[in-house]
């Protein structure tokens, strides 16, 4: 790179950097979640790192006034080589957003994303675990024994892939859940979720559900000679630290591959699988659209539908209808005595 490439003077431009960092402390007040302002900074700094090799030089030497409509074109061009469309269309509106920071601040005169093209993604296509009985094949690996690892813990395994089976959870709301996300009386549980936009839903638990996280809970509070209480975290690693996404999608996939079922997985899913499987399921088994919709977390059925909301009795029916919980009752369930 050519690190004797001149800088423009403070006085006439901010330097890309430290106007992504104002741009990220503005976004604070909006309360995002971690995970949103670390895929900003993410998309922001990777692109980055794009246009000061395109301009050789370092990243630090860019400045706003050097962010031209064809310098973004040839960047972005070479950020969609290896990845999916939605990734790029994410990145542009998260440039598109930064830019209107920008102007709105008047620290640049335009936005020049509009002249920077984006790939229009193909419709969003449900990619559920393929087989109709796969779901039961996984639940009752996971009940079987215990997956190779180094310090296996079936416990935490087992409630983890049937908490995303049964209720639908993204990646980020099952990491952000916390103990005290769990309420209710024995029986009636429900889990408060933290969904995108910053809203909230609370999804009713099932008592073979129930038991699992309670069997989870306890093995954690013996692994550790800790009772988690509170604010900690629902979810952890084999070290009692918060469990994070690149943790829990490896967990996800050392699972697949315990119970033989990697190969039917779409690829690029993982634990977004394990969601459209939810979601599927509750479709064929009668559960209706608007239930759906609100089990999920979905802000509308479709882009020009206010939000509808359904009764708690309702969402329960809905998720008691999922016929994943007849097998997790039968693997869960003590055997019977006779006398």
């Amino acid at each position: 790179m050519d690190s004797t490439r001149p800088t423009t003077p403070a006085s006439t431009a901010m330097s890309v950097n430290d106007a992504i960092t104002e741009y990220l402390t503005a976004r604070q007040p909006q309360k995002p979640s971690p995970h949103t302002l670390a895929a900003y900074r993410r998309d922001l700094h990777t692109l980055l790192d794009h246009l000061a090799r395109a301009e050789r030089c370092h990243p630090h030497q860019l400045h706003i006034s050097d962010l031209t409509p064809p310098l973004l074109r040839h960047a972005f061009a070479e950020f969609a080589t290896d990845r999916a469309p939605t990734s790029v269309t994410r990145a542009w509106s998260t440039w598109n957003g930064f830019f209107g920071f920008l102007v709105a601040n008047n620290l640049t005169d335009g936005n020049p994303m509009p002249a920077v093209p984006r790939p229009r993604p193909k419709p969003h296509q449900p990619k559920p675990l393929i087989g109709e009985d796969t779901p039961e094949q996984l639940l009752a690996a996971l009940a079987a024994g215990c997956r190779r690892a180094r310090d296996p813990w079936p416990q935490r395994d087992f409630a983890v892939l049937a908490l995303a089976l049964l209720t639908g959870l993204r990646s980020t709301e099952m990491l952000d859940l916390t103990v005290d996300s769990l309420g209710g009386r024995p029986g009636e549980r429900r889990i408060r979720v933290h969904g995108k936009g910053n809203t909230t839903r609370s999804l009713p638990i099932e008592p073979p559900l129930e038991a699992l996280i309670d069997d989870y809970l306890h093995s954690r509070a013996t692994r550790f000679d800790h009772t988690p209480t509170g604010s900690d975290a629902l979810l952890v690693d084999n070290r009692n630290r918060a469990l994070r996404r690149g943790g829990l999608q490896y967990l996800v996939r050392q699972c697949y591959k315990h119970a033989g079922i990697h190969d039917r997985v779409a690829r690029g899913t993982l634990v977004h699988a394990l969601r459209h499987t939810f979601a599927t399921r509750l479709a064929e088994d009668g559960a209706s659209v608007t239930e759906i919709m609100h089990l999920l977390g979905h802000a509308a059925i479709t882009s020009s539908q206010t939000y509808i909301d359904t009764t708690a009795a309702a969402q329960r029916d809905a998720a008691r209808s999922n016929r994943t919980y007849t097998t997790l009752r039968d693997l869960t369930q003590p055997p019977s005595t006779t006398t």
